[in-house]
C-alpha cells in the first residue's frame, strides 16, 4: 500500500469534513438570502465559523472566510495600508512576494532574528506591518511570535501571523500570542482545499481585496463557498478534539530522526535546534538532490516533499534553508516528512526502509552534513 507522508502540503480530507461538504452541497439557498433556504446555508457557515474560531481561541465574529491561506495572507499584507512590510525570510511565497516586502533574517536554528527586526523597525518610523509565520512549513520550526509582537509594539507596528501549519498540530491561542491578524487554511488539517480564513483581531485599518455584495462584513465580497466552509468547520472541530494525539506523532518523529541519523554522517536534521511541530521532519542527505530522493521514494510507494520550490519549471534550493545559512548544495538536498491524522507507526518504518536504501546507495561514506 502507498504511504502518504506529505501532510504539510495537504492532509487527506477527514471523513467528517467530507460528510459536511456532501451535506452542504444539498443546500439550495444562497447564504445571503433571507428565506428559509438561505438561512439554512447561513447556519452552516456560522456553525463553521464558531468551530474554526474555537481552534485558535478567538471570537467567531473576527473570522473572514477566504479561498485559502494565500488569499488571506494577501488580504492581510496588501489590505493593511502599512507603509512598510517586514517579513521573516522563511515565509511562504504568498508573503515574501507581496510587493515591497522586506525580508528579516533568520537565525541558524530557523527562528527570526529579533535583534535584526528591532533594528529594521527603528531605522524607519513609517507605519509598519510585521509578518511572521507561527510554524514553518518546511522545517516545522515554531517562531517566537509573542516576542515578535513585543518588539513590534515598541515601534508601533502591527503583526500578522501566517498560522496555516500550526492549528491541529499544536495548541494555538491567538489572544495569548497578541497578533493583530492571523491566517488559517482548511486543507492543512483535513478540510477541503479552497477554504481559508483571516482572523482580524484588532481594529486597525484593513481593506478587502474584492468588492461586490458585502459578504464577510465587507472584507471578502462574493457568495460564500458554503460546502468548503462547512468542511473547514468539521475538520477544525475534529482536529481540536484530537490535538493530544500529536504527542504520539512527536515520538514517531523523534524515532524517525534517530534512525535516519544512524545511516551515516551525510544525514542532517534541519531545524532540530529549535522548538518544532511534532509531525514534521526536514532531513538532509548530502550528495543526493532532493528531487532524486522524492522520485525514488515515490517509485517505492512513499510520498514526501522536496525542500525545494518549483517555479516556472526550474527547481531551486529551499529559500528557508538558505535563509538559515545553509549552502546551495545542502539546501537542495533536503526532503520533508510530515505526519498527520491518518498516519500509522508503520508509515515511519516504510519511510526508513525506503530512504535507508537510498542513503546507503547514494551518500558518500565520508560526506559532511
Amino acid at each position: 500500500m502507498p504511504v502518504y507522508l506529505d501532510y504539510n502540503a495537504t492532509a487527506p480530507v477527514r471523513p467528517e469534513a467530507a460528510q459536511a461538504v456532501a451535506d452542504a452541497l444539498q443546500e439550495v439557498g444562497n447564504a445571503s438570502s433571507v428565506h428559509r433556504f438561505g438561512r439554512g446555508a447561513r447556519r452552516r457557515v456560522e456553525d463553521a465559523r464558531e468551530a474554526v474560531a474555537a481552534l485558535i481561541g478567538c471570537k467567531p465574529s473576527t473570522l473572514v472566510f477566504t479561498s485559502g491561506g494565500t488569499e488571506a495572507n494577501n488580504m492581510a499584507l496588501r489590505g493593511s495600508r502599512a507603509e512598510r512590510l517586514l517579513v521573516s525570510a522563511g515565509e511562504h511565497d504568498s508573503v515574501l512576494r507581496v510587493p515591497g516586502a522586506e525580508p528579516v533574517p533568520l537565525r541558524p536554528d530557523g527562528r527570526i532574528d529579533l535583534d535584526a527586526l528591532a533594528t529594521a523597525l527603528a531605522a524607519d518610523p513609517r507605519p509598519a506591518l510585521v509578518s511572521v509565520m507561527l510554524a514553518n512549513n518546511e522545517t516545522g520550526t515554531i517562531q517566537p511570535v509573542a516576542e515578535v509582537v513585543e518588539v513590534a509594539r515598541r515601534h508601533g507596528a502591527r503583526v500578522h501571523c501566517d498560522a496555516v501549519q500550526a492549528p491541529g498540530k499544536i495548541a494555538v491561542d491567538a489572544a495569548a500570542l497578541g497578533v493583530d491578524l492571523m491566517t488559517l487554511s482548511a486543507h492543512k488539517l483535513g478540510g477541503p482545499q479552497g477554504a481559508g480564513a483571516l482572523a482580524i483581531l484588532d481594529d486597525g485599518p484593513l481593506a478587502g481585496l474584492l468588492t461586490g455584495g458585502g459578504q464577510e462584513r465587507g472584507f471578502r465580497a462574493g457568495t460564500e463557498n458554503v460546502a468548503a466552509i462547512a468542511g473547514f468547520g468539521a475538520a477544525a472541530e475534529r482536529a481540536r478534539a484530537e490535538l493530544d494525539r500529536m504527542r504520539e506523532f512527536g515520538r514517531w518523529r523523534d524515532r524517525l530522526e534517530a534512525e535516519a541519523r544512524a545511516f551515516g554522517p551525510a544525514v542532517r536534521v534541519h531545524g532540530a535546534d529549535a522548538p518544532r511541530l511534532p509531525n514534521t521532519s526536514c532531513l538532509g542527505l548530502a550528495g543526493v538532490r532532493a528531487e532524486t530522493q522524492v522520485m525514488a521514494l515515490d517509485l517505492d510507494g512513499v510520498a514526501v516533499s522536496s525542500g525545494s520550490a518549483c517555479s516556472s519549471g526550474k527547481v531551486h534550493p529551499s529559500h528557508v534553508l538558505r535563509a538559515m545559512g545553509l549552502g546551495e548544495d545542502a539546501a537542495g538536498s533536503a526532503v520533508r516528512v510530515s505526519l498527520g491524522w491518518a498516519s500509522a507507526a508503520g508509515d515511519v518504518d516504510r519511510f526508513l526502509e525506503s530512504w535507508g536504501r537510498l542513503a546507503r546507495r547514494h551518500a558518500p561514506a565520508d560526506s559532511a552534513a
